[in-house]
């Protein structure tokens, strides 16, 4: 699972240094190459090895949906050192998947011309992890405790901790994505995600943990978006609503239908991925209702909202993140999302 070898967050650095590449490569401009049947050709860059947080994208692909509606959609597998942005930047993809609110932002702070064009997790699936424990209800009562986390979520969730319940940095020890050090102390919290740590620590460990969804508490970051170029949206606007309308028919049926054809794909892309870690890491994501929860149930999949993005960047300016004045609103937009535009 990616989140125990690998930071569940990109390194912000590097994802502003991506966001610095596709400004300077005016960043997607090329039509897209169509194939011998007519259908337009478009590769789409993940996050992370295939697994079940891209299950909807796998479900499209298996289902058909993408190839209904004139596309031929390649997905390409993120892993150790891939850069979305970059990616992007180089035209070596035409579409990307962004991790967090925090990926589009940056950009924006870059002035990179790249927008989220849909986010198909309403909740970030990130998590904190802690040792059952009677008396730790809520997040606030982590208080006190050594936090386990990596390099780059001290500049992303951890900003929204300790704005929101008042955690100093004093709590932080170093997280390598290994989960030894959790287990051999009690009183530690570690990151994680929803649908691999927790399920990894109590195979391991015999006990389940103490699961906190930060989306649950007010976490306001999306995840699983789709990151759009600005030119290649304006180039090829029905396309890319084309994509959208597939992808939200892919998410709807690998959480709701049969996901066999699916899981057959993640799992040829990335042999190391087994069936148990896919069940679970479905079935998180319906309890939670990870992709169908919140606005999505009102607008549907893969909608995002103003109110979530301010809510988001007035988190991270007021933390000195991003500067006074940013113009967020240019992090995302809903026009290419099924019945818009």
């Amino acid at each position: 699972m990616r989140r125990l070898t690998s930071p569940a967050l990109p390194d912000r650095r590097a994802v502003l240094a991506g966001g610095a590449a596709l400004a300077l490569a005016g960043c997607g401009g090329d039509q897209p190459q169509v194939d011998d049947e007519g259908r337009v050709r478009i590769r789409f860059a993940t996050d992370w090895r295939a697994q079940a947080e891209h299950g909807g994208f796998y479900q499209a692909l298996a289902s058909g949906a993408y190839a209904r509606r004139g596309l031929n959609v390649q997905i390409v597998q993120g892993g150790p050192g891939v850069n979305v942005p970059q990616l992007l930047a180089a035209g070596a993809v035409e579409l990307g998947m962004g991790s967090n609110s925090f990926i589009p932002m940056n950009l924006v702070a870059e002035g990179a011309p790249v927008k989220a064009v849909a986010a198909f997790f309403q909740k970030d699936p990130q998590v904190l992890i802690a040792h059952p424990d009677p008396a730790l209800e809520t997040i606030a009562d982590l208080a006190g405790r050594p936090f386990l986390l990596a390099a780059a979520s001290r500049d992303a969730f951890w900003v929204w901790l300790k704005a929101k319940y008042g955690f100093t940095d004093d709590q932080v020890r170093t997280y390598n994505f290994n989960s030894a050090p959790f287990l051999a102390d009690e009183r530690a919290v570690q990151q994680g995600y929803l649908t691999s740590e927790p399920y990894t620590i109590q195979k391991e460990a015999g006990f389940a943990p103490r699961v906190f969804l930060l989306a649950d508490e007010g976490y306001p970051s999306y995840a699983c978006m789709v990151l759009a170029p600005d030119a290649f949206a304006r180039d090829n606007a029905a396309s890319l609503r084309a994509f959208l309308a597939a992808t939200a028919e892919g998410w709807r049926d690998y959480m709701q239908g049969d996901a066999k054809a699916a899981d057959a794909l993640i799992r040829k892309d990335n042999p190391e991925m087994t069936q148990d870690v896919l069940d679970q890491a479905r079935a998180r994501m319906r309890e939670y209702a990870v992709v169908s929860g919140g606005d999505a149930a009102l607008y549907g999949l893969g909608t995002m909202t103003q109110e979530r993005w301010r809510a988001f960047y007035d988190v991270a300016s007021q933390a000195g993140v991003y500067p006074p004045g940013l113009n967020w609103r240019d992090a995302f937009t809903t026009q290419y999302l099924p019945g818009r535009g």
